[in-house]
């Protein structure tokens, strides 16, 4: 099989545009003490909710974090149990039991975050930058009338933050000089939580319930939770998975995606290393595979330990979605497919400003010769 090399050591070196500047309408507090919005399923408080627990942790090293959890039932219960020794970070747990918090509409959550704020007065509020967060925060900040930060992916400062703008080509450092508190977003796979230690299971946050009866919901009838349709699935989610095999429209058949499917079972998956696959909106566009598996801007944004890309070109969409992974492989046989170029970004004031190639290592050649051979040269699992 003839197949040509391609070898490229990505740089995390970027650049910074102007800081952007928020209307100045009063002054952080003096001592952080945050907030976060935890989502819950199961009696178990989800992981990017965890992450928005790990970035609150860079604001200050003397942050008091209080972290809010809604719902109803004995699911909340011990969604709050966990949360009280689920990071040794969390100094308080506030549980808002209500039948309106049932289902995470955001008129009444954004309500409920109102009056916990007004009572507890925290200079920062954080969410992860998920659809529960995106959907709940500012609609939240509307009614605190302060300006949200969205999708941060970097705390230098308790008011300055890194996050992704032109899909995640360029950085844009801003620095919030608005009144608290101060609210953000923010993208879990740049806070990665760290594993439970004997510390974090001996700690317990104290739970205190959240006084509902000054609540007030003037948003009766204006929306209105109907069904919730998913798929069942024993799969993880994509975004904690240590290794993700993605497929583009290369592989050009739904048929093709089941042999790519097989090729990673065999090669990777194990009870120890979650391996899950993904896709390119192309292929899920195609119908190649169910839309829950998209990577991208418009997808889930992952970032594991190893990222190999069969027949994805390598879109700016795309690579907003995985950029971050630890090392990226690619196979693809156009050489100037732009999964193995460099990154280029050209700004009004600015000259070109060139990184490295976004993959790591990169393999021209057909992925219907590649993978077969690749296969033949991996071990069985045991």
């Amino acid at each position: 099989m003839a197949t040509r090399a391609l070898i490229g050591a990505r740089s995390r070196a970027t650049f910074r545009l102007p800081a952007s500047r928020f209307l100045s309408i009063g002054p952080i507090s003096r001592f952080a003490s945050t907030l976060v919005i935890a989502e819950h399923e199961g009696g178990s408080i989800k992981a990017p909710s965890l992450s928005a627990v790990e970035a609150a942790k860079s604001l200050d090293k003397d942050n008091s974090i209080s972290m809010l959890l809604a719902g109803s039932g004995p699911s909340l219960q011990e969604a709050a149990a966990y949360a009280a020794s689920c990071h040794p970070s969390v100094s308080k747990v506030l549980v808002a039991d209500s039948d309106r918090f049932m289902h995470p509409l955001a008129e009444p959550w954004a309500r409920l975050i109102q009056l916990v704020q007004q009572r507890e007065n925290f200079s920062h509020i954080v969410a992860a930058s998920g659809s529960f967060g995106k959907n709940i925060l500012p609609r939240a900040a509307a009614l605190l009338d302060v300006s949200p930060v969205t999708d941060v992916i970097e705390i230098s400062e308790s008011t300055k933050f890194v996050r992704p703008i032109y899909a995640g080509n360029a950085l844009c450092t801003v620095r919030y000089t608005g009144a608290h508190p101060c609210m953000l977003t923010i993208r879990s796979t740049s806070f990665q939580a760290q594993p439970d230690s004997t510390d974090s299971k001996a700690h317990k946050a104290p739970i205190s319930q959240v006084d509902l009866s000054t609540f007030e919901e003037d948003t009766i009838g204006k929306s209105q939770y109907v069904k919730l349709t998913s798929q069942e699935s024993e799969r993880p989610d994509l975004g904690n998975a240590r290794i993700v095999v993605t497929g583009g429209r290369g592989l050009k058949s739904a048929e093709n995606f089941k042999m790519l499917r097989e090729a990673s079972r065999k090669a990777w998956c194990s009870r120890l290393v979650q391996n899950l696959l993904g896709a390119t909106r192309a292929a899920v566009d195609a119908g190649f595979v169910p839309n829950d598996l998209q990577v991208g801007q418009t997808g889930k944004i992952v970032a594991p330990e190893l990222y190999l890309a069969f027949g994805v070109s390598g879109a700016i969409q795309h690579l907003a979605g995985m950029r971050d992974s630890k090392v990226i492989v690619a196979v693809n046989k156009d050489a100037d497919a732009p999964i193995f170029q460099q990154l280029l970004f050209k700004h009004p004031m600015l000259n070109w400003i060139n990184e490295p190639h976004v993959a790591d290592y990169g393999l021209v050649g057909d992925l219907f010769e590649v993978i077969p051979e690749l296969l033949e040269k991996l071990p069985e699992k045991n």
